[in-house]
């Protein structure tokens, strides 16, 4: 493997799928640079404000990136580079960017409401409260995960190693400032016709900065230095905070200020697969482009592939590893770096709502997931490049696999053999700005979810009384998600978190079959969802299938206990619930498709 060629295949790739795949869909859709968006026609200066281009594609890009397209490439790599970079690319231009550009479009055409209430006049009423349920509950799931994984990434330990203690308060003191600095940022450029450039250099410098400051605050005894639990509740308050103000406030311009960051990790990464090629560090790269259609995550070594086992004489396992079945396992696992239903929540929860113009529709949610691509494809040539370390499960996470792949490829070019270290950080830092960002953004989502779930499809959220009107205000859904959210991530959110993958790419397969039924009822092209829309869903059933049967037989050889007996039951749940509205949904696209026939013939 050839880390430079892989790139840039890949990167031409990307782009030719952008100009015809996602230009072809525009022009299907009816795309239409002069209507009016939401955010103007709508707008209330809290969640409808029209910004521009750069700076939501700086919130949308942040919000869905989290630590998915770094995460699920690296711990499929098991199965080889081939599979993983066939679905990257194949799976990101004909699934996952439609699967984005479709629901932000849909969301544009409703009002920039979410997917929930495009399900409820596509399809049927009763759809809509199982979709938001259900989505409600995986992005509680979200706030959970990304809230302890921020935490840990935080944390300052006695038990922990002193260089791992200063490298979490330099990310927090980075983070903190990051957030400061943003608020200000929102209100000096809030109406203010600032021309591109001046803000683009502006934000980049502010990045430098904060980034500086905060990285050798902790270096001076400046520092803070806070456990777990403690950290916990800082979040809680904070995406309660968050989710709630005016996103001018603080989700704009934190999320366009940390895009910048992402972009520089991006960027330097290139610069590393680059530099490590020409060298030829990387022009060989000893991960197998094929290991087959079962994979395991017990360690083994990479030249001879004996496997490892520690003293006690047990295997060992790699933590950064995926195993199971190449179908579904690698469709399950590579989520973000090719399709993944959280990115249509976004899509349709807060990005719609902040649109200046339809005709960007395709830039920002096409555009997005493919830069998620070339993501995933760095975190591929990252593992490549130390397969040794990764397949003898020399990583604690994917994460530590990504910064050191790349920090290690950067220290081979000449006169950067000693930034390694301070790459590794910065490496690192990025990835928690990804999750951080993707935290309060998913509080705002479940939010919504929450509201529209005590909304119905006939009444406007003013019109609301009793139980609805207080379920329905932003507030009290707000302190219900915040609470529940912690609470689970500071108690055993990892009980249930294994069905997490399963759960966001049926989220995708709905999401999928939601556009295509409005798309259908709208008389527009709606073929092009068929096939990506059916093989979610038969991934995700069988990933199900495949759960449940694991969970029944873990409990039938070892006894119930609480994990296996739940997986086992939300497994069962999921599965009849992708079946319910699976079926309503496929009925609503074929009673159309039948009326246009009819009256086409007529």
């Amino acid at each position: 493997m050839n880390a430079l060629i892989i790139f840039l295949v890949a990167m031409v790739i990307l782009v030719i799928g952008y100009v015809c795949y996602g230009g072809w869909l525009a022009k299907q859709w009816g795309v239409d640079p002069k209507r009016p968006t939401p955010a103007h026609e709508l707008e209330d200066g809290v969640d409808y404000v029209p910004a521009p281009p750069y700076v939501v594609l700086g919130h949308h890009f942040s919000s869905i990136a989290g630590a998915g397209p770094i995460n699920g490439p690296i711990q499929a790599a098991v199965f080889g580079w081939v599979p993983v970079l066939l679905w990257v690319l194949v799976g990101g231009i004909f699934f996952g960017a439609m699967h984005d550009f479709g629901a932000l479009f849909a969301s544009l055409r409703h009002k920039g409401q979410t997917l929930a209430v495009v399900v409820a006049e596509n399809i049927d009423n009763t759809a809509k409260k199982l979709f938001c349920i259900f989505a409600y509950l995986t992005l509680l799931l979200v706030v959970a995960a990304f809230a302890s994984i921020v935490a840990n990434t935080f944390v300052v330990s006695a038990s922990a190693a002193p260089a791992t203690n200063l490298a979490n308060e330099q990310t927090a003191m980075i983070s903190v400032i990051f957030i400061g600095v943003a608020v200000v940022y929102g209100f000096v450029t809030r109406g203010r016709n600032i021309p591109g450039p001046v803000n683009i250099v502006s934000a980049i410098i502010l990045i430098v900065i904060m980034v500086a400051i905060g990285y050798n605050l902790p270096l001076m005894g400046i520092a803070i230095s806070l456990d777990y639990d403690t950290w916990m509740i800082i979040l809680g308050v904070y995406i309660l905070v968050a989710s709630v103000a005016p996103v001018w406030i603080l989700l704009q311009p934190r999320d366009y200020l940390s895009s910048y960051l992402l972009y520089g990790m991006i960027i330097l990464a290139i610069i590393g697969i680059v530099g490590a090629s020409i060298m030829g560090a990387a022009t060989d790269l000893q991960i197998p482009a094929f290991t087959g259609f079962v994979a395991s995550n017990a360690a083994f070594d990479a030249s001879t592939g004996q496997q490892l086992v520690d003293e006690a004489g047990k295997t060992i396992t790699n933590k950064a590893a995926a195993s199971g079945f190449l179908f579904p396992a690698l469709f399950i696992t590579i989520a973000c770096g090719a399709i993944s239903g959280f990115h249509s929540l976004v899509a349709s929860g807060t990005t719609s709502k902040q649109l200046d113009k339809e005709g960007q529709a395709q830039p920002i949610g096409y555009g997005g997931m493919l830069i998620e691509c070339v993501l995933a494809v760095i975190s591929l040539c990252a593992v490549g490049f130390v397969w040794s370390k990764y397949a003898a499960g020399g990583y604690a996470s994917p994460t530590a696999v990504f910064a050191d792949g790349l920090s290690q490829m950067l220290a081979c070019i000449p006169g950067l053999a000693d930034v390694q270290g301070l790459a590794y950080a910065l490496l690192i830092l990025a990835v928690s700005a990804f999750c951080l960002t993707s935290l309060d953004t998913a509080t705002r989502l479940a939010r919504y979810m929450f509201q529209e779930l005590w909304t119905p499809v006939d009444k406007k959220p003013e019109e609301l009384t009793g139980v609805h009107k207080f379920m329905a205000n932003p507030y009290v859904a707000t302190i219900i998600t915040v609470v529940i959210g912690i609470v689970l991530g500071m108690t055993g959110y990892s009980i249930i978190w294994p069905l997490f993958g399963a759960a966001n790419q049926l989220l995708a397969a709905l999401a999928l079959l939601a556009v295509c039924a409005w798309l259908g009822n709208a008389g527009r092209n709606n073929k092009m969802f068929f096939v990506p829309m059916a093989f979610m869903l038969l991934a995700t059933l069988t990933s199900l299938a495949i759960t449940f049967y694991q969970k029944v037989t873990t409990i039938m050889t070892s006894g119930i206990a609480l994990a296996p007996v739940l997986q086992a039951i939300l497994a069962v749940l999921l599965f009849v619930l992708a079946i319910v509205l699976a079926v309503k949904g496929v009925k609503t696209i074929v009673a159309t498709a039948k009326k246009q026939k009819a009256s086409s013939a007529e």
